[in-house]
């Protein structure tokens, strides 16, 4: 090797990326379950997804309540003693509530997963659900939301959302204070046992896994009443604010205004989602985007402004977000709306979208790097009911599309007239 001479740079878009594929099987019960197998290190990652978001609840804060309380006790632990047979053995057990899913989520040295899935088991079928449990995360959830209700940022998230779905759509209903007060022992027991002891679920391991995994799942959760996920729930429909533009006072001793525009977006299925997220990256997607290299760089108006078209199953939605200073919040919505003008009237220069490529390919090298990134892919692949030539279609379109496609693109949806219009105070 000669030291002295640079090695070649090679642009990410000449890699070849291939996805590893998984395992699949199904337990006695039916529930299938994905594997990983890599990795040098025994560690390994184990996620219980079920069918119990937001959007089945009856009532504001069940969902979320229950998912939480399923480590806070069963018939022969409680909440202290859950915790500590996951920290004895240096376990993390989460669990997180989503508008579609809930998760459980299982990190752990490969040789300690056999003593830890019956604490899981009991933790998920076996949960009791204490009054003075629920108090405590009623007490502590209604303290976390009035200090978040300060922020203009949080309140401003929430808000846009709700413009953009509509008041009553699961991607733009939130909590306030009084829900989590309403807040019952007997709904949140009811949702329990309606969509996790008797509900659906799917299994995704990844990591140094066991080779005796399939005969551990099986023996804990096989015999469950738990079923497999019938495919995505039927879509609710949106109904979006028939205003456009709205300017909230939220903190009058704030020196930032939280600013967000937003408009309704296709899902994953949509024939133009991929080409979008291409444009995305140009308009605000990364540090050196356009909005980055004006708003911030040129105008210092902001610390970061970003765009982004949101994670979720049914519907999306095209946002930008950003916090500037109140004096510069109207100058900052100007010059994002500048940056549309140029994507729609000129073509992205190649040396820019050859920037935009090379930074996207990187990012999915990224994604690939270990079992779990791998399984992350994965799980997004799958719970959107898309298939392994999605990610491969998506390289292809990071790769192909062009300056002129990106410009229709850009004609199609980013007209300011449609834009939902945020600024919190």
């Amino acid at each position: 090797m000669n030291r002295k001479k640079a090695p070649a740079i090679k642009d990410a878009t000449a890699f070849s990326l291939k996805l590893k594929p998984y395992e699949h099987y199904t337990l006695d019960n039916g529930v299938p379950v994905y594997c990983i197998h890599a990795g040098s290190q025994e560690v390994l990652q184990l996620e219980w997804v079920f069918n119990a978001g937001n959007c089945y609840e009856e009532s504001k804060g069940i969902a979320a309540a229950a998912n939480f309380l399923l480590k806070n006790g069963t018939s022969t632990k409680t909440a202290f003693e859950i915790n500590e047979a996951f920290d004895y053995y240096g376990a993390w057990c989460n669990r997180t509530c989503y508008n579609e899913t809930a998760v459980v989520s299982l990190h752990c040295l490969t040789k300690h997963l056999g003593t830890l899935l019956p604490v899981v088991q009991e933790m998920l079928f076996d949960s009791v659900f204490p009054e003075e449990e629920l108090q405590i995360y009623k007490q502590n959830a209604g303290q976390r939301l009035m200090v978040n209700l300060k922020k203009c940022e949080f309140v401003a998230g929430r808000l846009i959302d709700s413009y953009v779905y509509g008041d009553k759509h699961p991607y733009g209903v939130y909590t306030s204070p009084l829900d989590i007060e309403a807040l019952q022992l007997a709904p949140v027991k009811a949702f329990y046992e309606k969509y996790y002891k008797q509900g659906t679920c799917a299994l995704f391991v990844s990591g140094y896994l066991p080779p005796d995994l399939r005969e551990q799942l099986n023996k804990n959760f096989g015999q469950a009443s738990i079923s497999a996920p019938s495919g995505i729930l039927p879509a609710v429909q949106s109904v979006p604010a028939t205003e456009k533009k709205y300017r909230v006072q939220n903190d009058p001793d704030a020196v930032q205004g939280a600013v967000r525009l937003a408009i309704p977006f296709p899902n994953r299925h949509h024939p133009d989602f991929q080409k979008a997220i291409v444009l995305n990256n140009v308009f605000g997607g990364f540090f050196g985007s356009r909005l980055m290299s004006n708003i911030r760089e040129d105008k210092g108006y902001t610390y970061g402004i970003y765009s982004y078209i949101q994670n979720h199953i049914q519907q999306s939605a095209w946002l930008v977000s950003t916090e500037a200073g109140k004096d510069v919040c109207e100058a900052t919505i100007e010059e994002v709306y500048k940056e549309m003008a140029l994507l729609r009237e000129e073509l992205v220069p190649e040396d820019e979208l050859n920037l935009v490529r090379n930074y996207m390919i990187g990012g999915i090298l990224g994604d690939l790097d270990g079992p779990f990134h791998i399984m992350a892919k994965w799980k997004n692949i799958i719970l959107n009911q898309l298939d392994e030539q999605y990610f491969y279609q998506s390289i292809e379109t990071i790769k192909q599309v062009s300056p002129e496609e990106l410009r229709e693109l850009a004609n199609r949806y980013l007209q300011p007239e449609n834009f939902y219009e945020l600024v919190v105070y």
